[in-house]
């Protein structure tokens, strides 16, 4: 755990195992990167726990499983590197914490 706002209780946790690459984690990353409020919420998620449908209906497609939680919110996540991994989760985790007010 890592606290990103000592003030108002927000932090951070980061999860990640290497694991041999399937259809479903094709980069043979095990991942979830957190952000949370002083109660323990989930702000932010960054992982790949579970497949994202994209369509309606029980004929929707499925792909890999990266996907991006905000607030109640998911959405499929292009993974292209972890680099870019960790770099899109610490620019949502700014704009969360923009929105809160603990960033300006």
């Amino acid at each position: 755990m890592l606290v990103v706002d000592p003030d108002g209780g927000h932090w951070v946790k980061f999860v990640v195992r290497r694991i041999p690459p399937t259809n479903d984690k094709p980069h043979g990353l095990n991942y979830s990167l957190t952000l949370h409020d002083e109660n323990g919420a989930r702000l932010v998620g960054f992982d790949n726990a579970h497949p994202v449908r994209s369509g309606s209906g029980p004929g929707g497609t499925r792909g890999p499983n990266d996907h991006k939680h905000r607030l109640r919110t998911i959405k499929a996540y292009e993974y292209r590197s972890a680099a870019d991994l960790l770099a899109d989760f610490w620019t949502e985790v700014d704009g969360v914490l923009k929105e809160r007010g603990v960033l300006r």
